[in-house]
């Protein structure tokens, strides 16, 4: 795929976005995120890709919306309808059926920082540096920079983080839960390459569903996820090859329904009309 603000690259059922404008520490215009959107639909059509990695060009993650921008965005319900199509963003990128890294350097802040939270691993350099300072330009953060960022740390630690608006360390976010891991800072190629090597060698099904009810559960109350855990065991039951249950109809019901025969007559006889006056 040829774009003009991203590289996109495929290795080894790896896609790679690489956010490609470091005059500006990649900033996301909105040209970019438009590019950001159409490469992650890509992905997510794609059956051969199973894992996406995003990155930055140069010595930076992202440093978030390009706000030289913003007076181009229009009035206040077209703010609002910008703020909805970049979460529909952060939302494809987590709700990707594939694995996703975010391989941080140098500063991740704003919407590079909401980049990482929608991610499902965050590996980043000993020098990165990740904040929301949005609340010194007058605005507030519109895809995850609160709503993300309080499930991950915490209602308390997401206020001092938004309401001071300081840049920390990338020691910080792995001590509170942000991100995963921290390299010296020549080896953030090689510790993605590594956890890629380990995801490879998984039961691809079996992350696909971890991802799902994870992301699910965690939003519900224990029951309900607990609902999906259960779903989720049968499932891999029936993948691995034990499909059969005694009492299920086995694909007869639909069979029988393109066939309209006995057991779809006897069934809909039964029914139709039943406790209906």
């Amino acid at each position: 795929m040829d774009f003009e603000n991203l590289i996109y690259e495929e290795k080894d059922k790896v896609a790679f976005i690489t956010l490609n404008r470091p005059a500006k520490m990649n900033a996301l215009s909105m040209a970019l995120s438009d590019e950001i959107i159409a490469a992650v639909d890509h992905v997510q059509e794609s059956k051969r890709l199973k894992f996406l990695v995003f990155k930055g060009a140069g010595n930076n993650f992202c440093v978030g919306d390009d706000i030289t921008e913003m007076p181009k965005w229009g009035d206040a319900n077209e703010i609002m309808r910008r703020a909805r199509h970049y979460q529909t963003m952060a939302n494809k990128i987590e709700e990707l059926d594939k694995i996703t890294i975010a391989a941080v350097d140098g500063y991740a802040v704003g919407g590079g920082l909401e980049i990482t939270m929608a991610c499902d691993f965050v590996i980043a350099t000993e020098r990165s540096k990740w904040g929301m300072p949005e609340v010194d330009v007058g605005i507030t953060p519109g895809w995850g920079g609160t709503t993300r960022m309080s499930r991950l740390i915490g209602r308390r630690r997401a206020k001092e983080i938004n309401l001071l608006g300081a840049l920390h360390s990338g020691k910080k976010a792995v001590e509170w839960n942000l991100w995963n891991r921290l390299v010296p800072n020549d080896q953030l190629d090689n510790e993605v390459e590594k956890l890629l090597e380990v995801l490879r060698s998984k039961n691809q099904q079996g992350m696909r569903q971890l991802k799902f009810i994870i992301n699910r559960g965690v939003e519900c109350d224990l029951y309900t996820a607990q609902g999906f855990e259960a779903l989720s065991a049968g499932l891999t039951g029936a993948v691995s090859g034990m499909w059969k249950v005694k009492d299920a109809d086995q694909g007869k019901g639909i069979i029988g329904f393109g066939r309209k025969d006995g057991l779809w007559q006897t069934r809909r006889g039964l029914a139709k009309d039943f406790w209906v006056d």
